[in-house]
């Protein structure tokens, strides 16, 4: 047994070397890229929240600068105006909605698909599919016709409806290999103790498949947030915009106030910014769970 041990520390000890060369080899090209994407990104959002401390006039006369001096007034004034809390009060409303119906019944579609078996299912699966394919700008016209005729329009939570159902086919294409992953033995013990499949549902299911849920939820969220066109189509009063809307709206009544465009732009896009921050590794790890599935 010694020697056994000491023949197999001996052979760990040997590999470290190895991986560190192939870590070593293969790391710098990684960082370099992550870098160059992350700078790519971060770099114009840079640019926004900068120009925000900045006056108009130093503006246009130094497009790329910084401020000299640096000035409050542009966030405060717009932290101090409802309008824009009211903006950012329906869009977070009209989040919360489309992400609990697009994760609520995501989640039981993907139940279905994954653990029965019955005809068309693969079908109904390649339908839900099909929809990641379907962009919004391709059903605006008939959208905004439905949602007229169901009188739905300017209505906070018919807009969440419809947001949910653009969510639906990615949020059913990530649940589905995770909770098919899920070992068959734990739904028959589960049936055994008299959970039946309801009870293995949501005692037993939905809480292994937390990182998934996770993924679908902040992405769900942070597509709702950002929405532009589909408040465009059902929002006529501007007491309903979205921060995306209030953002155009802002821009149309300061146009000529670069420095406070960019301000409100800035606000509008930190809730989401902060979110994803917080979440990132959520959604790693829901969708590496998804793929191995």
């Amino acid at each position: 047994m010694v020697i056994i041990q000491t023949t197999a520390r001996a052979r760990r000890v040997g590999d470290r070397p190895k991986r560190r060369r192939r870590l070593g080899r293969t790391s710098p090209a990684a960082y370099l890229a992550a870098i160059l994407v992350a700078g790519l990104t971060a770099l114009p959002l840079l640019f926004v929240i900068i120009d925000g401390f900045r006056s108009t006039p130093d503006i246009n006369s130094k497009p790329v600068g910084w401020p000299s001096p640096w000035r409050l007034g542009n966030y405060s004034g717009i932290l101090g105006d409802q309008q824009f809390w009211r903006f950012l009060g329906n869009s977070a409303q009209i989040a919360v909605v489309s992400t609990a119906l697009a994760v609520g019944f995501g989640a039981m579609a993907a139940f279905a698909l994954s653990r029965y078996r019955f005809a068309g299912r693969e079908a109904l699966y390649g339908f839900f599919v099909l929809g990641l394919l379907l962009p919004p700008a391709v059903a605006a016209l008939p959208l905004r016709l439905w949602m007229s005729r169901l009188h739905m329009l300017d209505n906070i939570y018919g807009l969440g409806v419809a947001e949910a159902a653009f969510a639906l086919p990615v949020t059913i294409v990530i649940l589905r290999p995770f909770m098919a992953a899920v070992p068959v033995e734990l739904e028959d013990a589960a049936v055994i103790d008299g959970a039946g499949r309801l009870g293995f549902f949501w005692r037993i299911l939905l809480p292994l498949s937390t990182p998934a849920l996770a993924t679908v939820g902040v992405l769900a969220f942070v597509t709702s947030w950002n929405s532009y066109l589909l408040p465009l189509l059902v929002f006529d009063q501007p007491e309903h915009f979205t921060l995306p809307l209030g953002v155009a709206t802002f821009q149309s009544q300061y146009s000529q106030d670069t420095a406070k465009v960019m301000a409100f732009t800035a606000l509008s896009i930190a809730p989401a910014v902060l979110f994803l921050i917080f979440a990132e590794r959520r959604i790693v790890d829901g969708l590496t769970g998804a793929v191995k599935g």
